[in-house]
């Protein structure tokens, strides 16, 4: 009877945590939604979408959400460019070629680097990566978007390593056996064998790494600008979107404004980029786990 209740609780409180999360989400996206009608009421949403200048704050108003949207796609793919390839390698070395010693002491000083406050990183980008790059690189600004987008790489190392190292261990030993007993080596072991069999897995830390680049502020916001600019120079400054909702937050702008509205317009294009991110993450997990089957 004990072991009953107890049990009911659970389930309970699983279904409870699993219907709060619901609310959540759903009362998210109705308050961009609705403080996003306000927006749009004045705003057409042609010009929001193609307009390549996003001046909401100056005189001459424009409102296209381009400037932003480039340039949070420049820094998340230069993030992207930086870790991918860093966080794949440490993990294969990890899982298949590190002692078990090293690796159950290394693993968790790298996971260190996800606990560092991201408003260090963006110093750190500002301070050291920025004049760093200016000495050998002609042309980039004191604020720029290739420095951000490295820092927010190796800000994001530790998670792309940590997931993928996951992945790549829980493939079962007997396929690294049979491979063996075929005569391959341990390098085609591991690109040919172990690496297709968790792909899956290290797609998906690699799109959860994509999340984590696009919803970065403090990183862009101190070392990449505040310039809405539409561009694909990352020697440039830019802004991003997650920086501009910060900036009109935490500015002057009067509540209620057409101009305070433009951060639920930016937040709303935000989430429908993400959302569509996460579904087609969703998507080719499941393909490549029906192909490796």
């Amino acid at each position: 009877m004990k072991r009953k209740t107890t049990e009911r609780i659970i389930e309970g409180g699983l279904a409870f945590s699993g219907a709060f999360t619901i609310v959540v989400t759903l009362g998210i996206i109705w308050v961009l939604f609705s403080e996003s009608v306000n927006f749009f009421k004045e705003v057409s949403i042609v010009d929001f979408l193609t307009d390549t200048e996003w001046t909401p704050l100056f005189t001459q108003k424009h409102y296209g959400i381009l400037p932003l949207l480039t340039g949070t796609l420049l820094t998340t793919l230069i993030a992207i460019g930086t870790a991918m390839p860093v966080g794949l390698i440490i993990a294969i070395y990890l899982s298949e070629y590190a002692p078990k010693n090293f690796r159950s002491r290394v693993k968790p000083v790298m996971e260190v680097l996800a606990a560092i406050p991201t408003v260090v990183y963006g110093f750190f980008a500002l301070t050291v990566v920025t004049p760093f790059l200016q000495s050998f690189i002609p042309g980039v600004e004191t604020f720029n978007a290739l420095s951000a987008g490295l820092v927010m790489g190796i800000m994001i190392v530790p998670m792309i390593s940590s997931l993928s190292e996951d992945a790549l261990f829980a493939v079962p030993k007997s396929l690294r056996e049979a491979s063996y007993g075929m005569g391959a080596t341990r390098f085609q072991t591991s690109f040919k064998v172990i690496v297709p069999a968790a792909s899956s897995g290290i797609l998906v830390s690699m799109i959860l790494a994509i999340g984590r680049a696009i919803g970065e502020t403090m990183v862009v916001a101190v070392a990449a600008g505040q310039q809405p600019l539409f561009t694909f120079d990352p020697r440039q400054g830019i802004e991003t979107i997650t920086a501009y909702i910060v900036q009109v937050s935490l500015g002057d702008v009067q509540h209620g404004s057409l101009e305070y509205n433009t951060i639920f317009a930016a937040g709303i294009t935000l989430f429908i980029f993400t959302f569509i991110l996460n579904h087609i993450s969703y998507w080719l997990k499941k393909r490549f786990h029906e192909k490796y089957e």
